[in-house]
């Protein structure tokens, strides 16, 4: 703010200090944009929606950077596509910003080819198909006989100005203990430990890819108590995130005791449905028949574990299920664990 007081009142030094100041603090992504580390709180100066759209003006209006001012859109955009611009001020900003410096992100189709095996697709040439106004998305589905082993390929082009991105979803049906790992930026892995108590106290023993202690290599037995352990890794922030983590029939949670009640952190109150607290991030989790639930407003950047108590009820053979996160916010950022089966003697 100080940089474009002054730039408009013809003190061009100072500003230019200024903006060098702030582009060697900043951060650069292929990916993200040109953007800086910090928090956001609940002063006004710390509002990360219209510091970055007054960074825009400023690297425009005093820089004459067009690059520089391409990359700090790209932030912006990358912002909302997995957040939410919390008022209306903030929406306002970030509009402004948008659309009045750079490049006018509303004039041209974005020229974008994709090539899927023999599939051709430009965005220019689409006849049939309804692209939204003013973002120019559409949509294209392939089903049955038409899916072919050589679409896995894909390359994408773009002629035009500006950020564009997609995403392609391929959905299928397969046993859930032969489902393999899939991350996007989001990681998701799940372990299961038998909990058993010794002279120096529970010692949590690994449960192997095939269902069988790693110790011995014995099955799970009835009565047995399970520690389910998710591992979550995210390269950025996310909000309305829904992960769920299924189970074996033969698995039910344990009931909470009254100690559970009065703690508050991972595994307090397994078996009921209730707001959490860990490190720092805040969720609800649900308990249902088949599944837990996990529900984030706000999920910020970094690695998370989650664990929670199970009992083991029936013998048999038992496919574990997998746990599934996904945002709902921005689809296209979902990930999923490996399947596994179990045994129970």
């Amino acid at each position: 703010m100080i940089a474009l007081a002054l730039n408009r009142l013809n003190h061009k030094e100072v500003p230019q200090l200024i903006l060098k100041s702030l582009t060697e603090k900043a951060l650069h992504s292929a990916e993200m944009g040109m953007y800086w580390a910090g928090e956001s709180g609940y002063y006004w100066y710390q509002a990360p929606i219209e510091t970055q759209a007054l960074m825009i003006e400023a690297f425009d209006e005093i820089a004459q950077n067009p690059a520089l001012v391409e990359e700090l859109r790209i932030w912006l955009l990358k912002q909302k596509q997995t957040q939410d611009w919390r008022s209306s001020h903030a929406t306002l900003e970030a509009c402004y910003a948008l659309l009045l410096r750079g490049t006018d992100l509303l004039a041209d189709n974005p020229g974008v080819k994709i090539s899927l095996g023999r599939e051709k697709i430009n965005s220019e040439t689409l006849v049939d198909v309804n692209k939204e106004a003013g973002t120019g998305f559409f949509q294209l589905t392939w089903s049955g006989n038409e899916i072919k082993p050589e679409m896995g390929k894909i390359t994408v082009s773009k002629s035009g100005q500006g950020v564009a991105w997609g995403a392609v979803y391929w959905q299928y049906f397969e046993n859930l203990d032969k489902i393999t790992m899939a991350k996007t930026p989001m990681k998701l892995e799940k372990k299961l430990f038998v909990e058993k108590n010794t002279p120096t106290g529970p010692v949590l023993e690994p449960i192997s890819d095939d269902g069988l202690r790693i110790s011995n290599h014995e099955k799970v037995k009835v009565g047995d108590k399970l520690k389910v352990r998710i591992i979550l890794a995210v390269d950025r922030d996310l909000e309305f995130v829904h992960m769920k983590d299924m189970r074996a029939s033969a698995f039910e949670p344990v009931s909470p005791s009254p100690d559970h009640l009065s703690q508050k952190g991972i595994g307090s109150g397994d078996g009921l449905s209730g707001y959490h607290y860990q490190d720092g991030l805040g969720y609800y989790q649900s308990t249902t028949d088949q599944a837990t639930n996990f529900f984030f407003d706000f999920l910020p950047k970094g690695t998370y574990v989650f664990e929670y108590a199970l009992r083991v009820n029936a013998n048999g053979e038992y496919s574990n299920g997998i746990a599934t996160i996904q945002c709902m916010y921005a689809p296209e950022f979902t990930a999923h664990s490996e399947g596994i089966r179990i045994t129970v003697k």
